[in-house]
């Protein structure tokens, strides 16, 4: 059987994503990330290549690892100016039916229960189409202008991550009943308080004794995200992940990394498809190779050396100034995101170690995944080898330029993908959660989340009476 490949968009509201430079090119867009109508059409362009989704990254800091500072971070507009992802969806989704929204926000810096309203806001307004990324943090900067002196170590700020978890599965799905907004005209009773349960969560981190704001949005729990491939990240991903995103510079990488990713979802007790796992992709083409590889090679004139060595020096938690650019990365310890450490590490499919100057160069498009050159028959070729290759999903397609590069994708690769049935030819209907897995809108029952359901083993919904006042006595 021929195995189908997904599509993700990732982008970010801001310029210069992930191909730093690119946005001098007199044909990108990015500028307009501050304009509604940019997202507004971009979102329709993809519904019209039925991806699954867009994946909006976020940063709550600046790169200011390499150099030391910010100096060249903001020269080059190396994510910054940055803007809220959350405050996107809604314009999206008005324009579409289908389009997936997947939403980075860290755990880190703001506090789970206002945060469970927003995203069950936007769960009710995209009528189930929301996905969120759950990151921990990396950049320092952030920790150091949210007041804390020191940034938690990597392992710490997961083990953070988990309770915060626990709070959002608690309001989710273990707070409000699914019939309790009765809308009695009658007896005037617009929601019975007998379905609606305080969480009585006490914590470690956090102490949220009440109960959810929201009534049930169509997911509950909206499709949980992440992209740590850390040892400790991938234990997380494995009790909450429904979708993994991971990025490797070699097929060779991304098949260990996937392989541990699935051994670690069996372990978890959950089946070893039972998260859809996305790599990081550019893809550079048009109607011939001969157009695609001219096309390749006029984006990277405008890539910036500089842009990529600030990137890669916020990823791998390490100051590459200090560098000579032909520096072997060697072994070094990181607090930022060790999975980008390791990859680098790692010697490329040829067996040749990478340089500080192979980094800088890799990361010139696309970041830390690989860009396929070619015609649209060409690409689908690469595209199908690496999925049949290193057992991924589907891609998380980062573009060169935008929204040219989605384009491309749409009128060049998608077309000979759909015709060979490596493509869905139609949108499953319904919620995200249900596009991706095609078996309903909520948490299957070996989801670490479907504990907390009401009566579920992890629930801590009270009885009414012990945290409520009786009627006509006032609450102290």
């Amino acid at each position: 059987m021929t195995r189908r490949i997904r599509f993700n968009a990732f982008d970010m509201n801001c310029v210069a994503h992930q191909s730093p430079g690119l946005w001098r090119h007199p044909e990108d867009q990015s500028h307009r990330y501050k304009e509604l109508s940019y997202w507004t059409e971009l979102a329709k362009l993809l519904e019209r290549g039925r991806f699954d989704g867009i994946f909006i990254a976020d940063v709550l800091g600046i790169y200011d690892v390499y150099g030391g500072n910010d100096i060249a971070a903001l020269r080059q507009g190396a994510q910054v100016p940055v803007a809220d992802p959350l405050l996107l969806v809604s314009a999206m989704a008005a324009v579409t039916d289908h389009l997936g929204f997947g939403i980075t926000t860290g755990t880190g810096f703001e506090h789970p229960f206002p945060f469970a309203r927003r995203l069950s806001t936007l769960d009710h307004l995209t009528n189930g189409r929301l996905g969120w990324n759950v990151v921990t943090g990396y950049l320092p900067s952030a920790a150091a202008n949210m007041g804390e002196s020191e940034h938690l170590d990597h392992d710490e700020r997961y083990n953070h991550a988990d309770e915060y978890l626990e709070v959002l599965y608690k309001l989710w799905e273990g707070s409000w009943e699914d019939d309790a907004v009765v809308r009695d005209r009658a007896q005037g009773i617009y929601v019975d308080p007998a379905k609606v349960h305080h969480i009585g969560h006490a914590g470690k981190h956090f102490t949220v004794p009440g109960i959810h704001l929201s009534e049930p949005s169509p997911q509950r729990t909206p499709v949980i995200y992440q992209a740590g491939a850390s040892p400790r990240g991938v234990a997380f991903a494995a009790e909450n992940a429904e979708a993994i995103f991971v990025a490797a510079p070699s097929k060779r990488v991304l098949g260990q990394t996937v392989t541990r990713i699935r051994d670690a979802l069996e372990a978890a007790g959950r089946d070893r498809y039972a998260a859809r796992i996305y790599a990081l992709a550019t893809i550079i083409t048009d109607a011939t190779d001969e157009a695609a590889q001219r096309k390749y090679d006029e984006y990277r004139s405008y890539a910036s050396v500089e842009g990529g060595l600030v990137f890669m020096s916020g990823w791998m938690g390490i100051d590459l100034s200090r560098y000579d650019l032909d520096d072997p990365i060697g072994e070094v310890n990181s607090n930022a995101i060790l999975s980008a450490v390791a990859a680098f590490q790692e010697f490329d499919d040829d067996g040749r170690e990478w340089t500080v100057r192979d980094i800088a160069a890799w990361a010139g498009i696309g970041g830390m995944g690989p860009v396929f050159v070619g015609s649209g028959a060409s690409v689908a070729d690469r595209l199908q080898e690496w999925v049949d290759e290193t057992d991924i999903d589907g891609y998380n397609l980062a573009y060169a330029i935008t929204p040219g590069t989605f384009e491309d994708i749409v009128q060049h690769v998608i077309p000979v993908l759909t015709e060979r049935g490596a493509y869905p030819s139609e949108y499953v209907p319904g919620t995200l959660r249900n596009a991706l897995f095609g078996a309903g809108d909520r948490l299957p029952d070996d989801h670490r989340g479907a504990r907390y359901r009401l009566g579920g083993p992890g629930s801590t919904a009270l009885p009414d009476e012990q945290v409520r006042p009786q009627a006509g006595v006032a609450a102290t």
